[in-house]
């Protein structure tokens, strides 16, 4: 055998055991994938799809019941602090933001002036995310700014250009998660998160007072063994997480307000009796209503009101990890094998907010759904005539279930309160028709709309500042 011909010979072979290598590797991929995978005896329908990924996607209702023992780390810090006292402390917290955000300019000449156009996503977004956030993360020091006046206007102006930015994450925060961004895409999103990195650092969160308990516990109960550029990536997690949500929110129900009359009404009237049996009332030149968490506490229809337009917005994707093979059993009787490895999704949008079983008429927006006829909360709602557990799920369920909803439903609570009561307001177009949702953020939380819608805003009392002509 010549040279030239044995190193043809090796070279062939050489390519041989290469492409056999890359072979073995692509066939044991796919297996581990599941590429291959067969049905059992036992086992729920098999769908394949170009990429393979085992979910058990859960569409009965009844045979919900929570799975898996998944605990938060989140859980100790909201227990105490987004619960019982602590939910007080921060709901008090909370209203001195919004009437710093909403009501600075109250008695001003400015506020004398015609109504004011706005975009409605845009405005109740900026105003429950910036109150939000100061709230958790406190505030400028009259120490340092010189007084109170200039630490309140500081917070104005720090929070509105952390809204912003905030926004600006937002928006590629889908295409972030799917892992599609484009190269220009990455780099604005490494940019914002640097930025927030810095902002919500701990350095700088130790210059600001009325920190919340929250945060604060946040931060120290991770701070052994981690090194503090990792708890200021934390923090941004942490807004992000309480934050990204109620604003929208905010926008659905104020929307929902304007286009049923009937509810406006309804809830309206509740907020102006809740204010008057406070001893309380909105009048020139008076004292700001100082919105309790006793006082949210006896809103039956503004609570009725805020479930409804969660049910209708709301489109988390809830998903469990299966840690060994387990047997799901239906309502109806049968029952299912599932595998370890595999996951377990729930689609709530489609599973129970809009069963027209459960919740007839399901994609029509009614205020009073969750009032019985005595004007309590309503928790008794079924499907094939059995009682339905969890008739909603915008927080997720079990105890996995969102620690913050309770400081979340005050948040919204008290704008919309504030709304009602210090200003009038209308959609510019009262035709105007419900915006479809992004379809980019479902499964992510509370939907956004695909468009803006504007609307027009202004005081609802007169201001008693007397203000100079102008010619």
């Amino acid at each position: 055998m010549n040279k030239k011909m044995f190193w043809v010979k090796l070279k062939t072979f050489l390519l041989l055991t290469l492409f056999l290598c890359v072979l073995a590797c692509l066939f044991g991929g796919l297996c581990i994938l599941g590429f291959f995978r067969q049905r059992r005896p036992g086992e729920p329908p098999l769908d394949k799809g170009w990429i393979p990924c085992w979910v058990v996607f859960i569409s009965e209702t009844l045979c919900y019941n929570g799975t898996g023992n998944e605990h938060s780390i989140l859980d100790a810090a909201s227990q105490k602090h987004l619960k019982g006292h602590g939910l007080q402390i921060m709901t008090e917290t909370m209203m001195s933001k919004l009437q710093n955000l909403m009501l600075h300019h109250l008695g001003s000449c400015e506020n004398q002036k015609s109504w004011k156009e706005d975009g409605l996503f845009n405005y109740c977004y900026n105003i429950v995310f910036r109150a939000g956030y100061l709230a958790l993360y406190g505030n400028a020091t009259a120490q340092t700014e010189g007084d109170e006046e200039k630490a309140s206007a500081k917070d104005r102006t720090e929070s509105e250009v952390l809204f912003h930015e905030f926004r600006k994450y937002d928006k590629l925060f889908p295409n972030l998660a799917y892992g599609v961004l484009t190269p220009k895409g990455k780099r604005e999103a490494n940019r914002l998160l640097s930025f927030f990195w810095d902002t919500l650092s701990m350095e700088r969160i130790k210059s600001k007072e009325n920190i919340s308990g929250w945060i604060w516990d946040m931060s120290h109960n991770r701070k052994e063994g981690m090194q503090e550029s990792m708890i200021d990536r934390y923090m941004f997690v942490l807004l992000f997480v309480s934050q990204s949500n109620t604003g929208p929110s905010s926008f659905w129900l104020l929307f929902y307000l304007m286009k049923h009359p009937d509810a406006m009404e309804a809830v309206r009237n509740e907020v102006l009796k809740v204010l008057k049996e406070s001893g309380q009332e909105v009048r020139p030149g008076g004292p700001l209503v100082n919105l309790t968490h006793e006082m949210l506490m006896k809103t039956p229809v503004l609570d009725s009101a805020v479930e409804e337009t969660l049910r209708l917005v709301a489109a988390p994707l809830l998903t469990r990890s299966v840690l060994q093979d387990m047997t799901l059993k239906m309502a109806d009787g049968r029952e299912f094998l599932i595998r370890k490895g595999d996951r377990m999704a729930v689609f709530p949008y489609i599973a129970v907010h809009t069963d027209p079983e459960i919740h007839p008429d399901p994609f029509t927006f009614k205020y009073d759904r969750f009032l019985t006829p005595e004007g309590t909360k309503k928790t008794d709602f079924y499907k094939g005539g059995k009682r339905v557990r969890y008739y909603t799920m915008p927080w997720g369920s079990g105890v996995s279930m969102c620690p913050g909803r309770f400081f979340a439903t005050n948040e919204l609570k008290q704008f919309v309160f504030l709304m009602l009561v210090y200003f009038d307001f209308e959609l510019m177009n009262p035709d105007e028709k419900i915006p479809h949702f992004d379809a980019n953020r479902w499964g992510f939380g509370t939907m956004q709309p695909d468009r803006e819608s504007n609307f027009v805003t202004g005081l609802g009392i007169k201001s008693s500042t007397h203000c100079p002509k102008k010619y």
